[in-house]
This record gives C-alpha cells, sequence and structure tokens, in this order.
C-alpha cells in the first residue's frame, strides 16, 4: 500500500511534502473510523467493489458513500497540515 500516492491521488491541494509511509497511515488511522480507513485503503490498493464488499459488510452505495466521507475527510486544512512538512 502506498499512502503517498493514494493521498496525492484523492486531494485537492497539497501545500507541503508528504511525510513518509509510516506516519501517514497512523494520521489517517487516527483520522479515520476502522470502516473509512478499510475502504480507503482498500479502493488504494485497486480492490473492486466486490473485493471490498467482502472486507465490509454493507451494500455498494453505503462503501461509496464511505469512500467520498473519507476524500472529504482528506481535503480539510486541519487534516492536510497533519500529512505534510512545511518548508
Amino acid at each position: 500500500m502506498n499512502f503517498t500516492e493514494a493521498i496525492e491521488l484523492n486531494i485537492d491541494k497539497l501545500v507541503g511534502t508528504l511525510k513518509d509511509e509510516d506516519q501517514l497511515e497512523e494520521t489517517l488511522k487516527k483520522k479515520f473510523t476502522k470502516k473509512e480507513f478499510k475502504i480507503f485503503v482498500a479502493f488504494s490498493e485497486g480492490k473492486s467493489i466486490n473485493e471490498v464488499k467482502t472486507i465490509v459488510t454493507d451494500d455498494e452505495e453505503r462503501i461509496n458513500e464511505i469512500y467520498k466521507t473519507a476524500c472529504k475527510k482528506l481535503n480539510q486544512e486541519k487534516i492536510k497540515k497533519e500529512l505534510v512538512f512545511f518548508k
């Protein structure tokens, strides 16, 4: 799992350099719910919706809703600040 790549794909505007993978994972685990984290990781790894359904027991609509919520959280300024080193 490459958190740097996943975050860069889902974040609108990033100011600064992303922290290392371990720090990114730790921050995401703190800021996301367990289910948001699992779904975010699964989609970032390229898993299909059917594969994600086996990881979390929700329907497709709910899974997509949770993923969108996680992406919205990523774009909140307070979370962005925790993901980057400032120059």
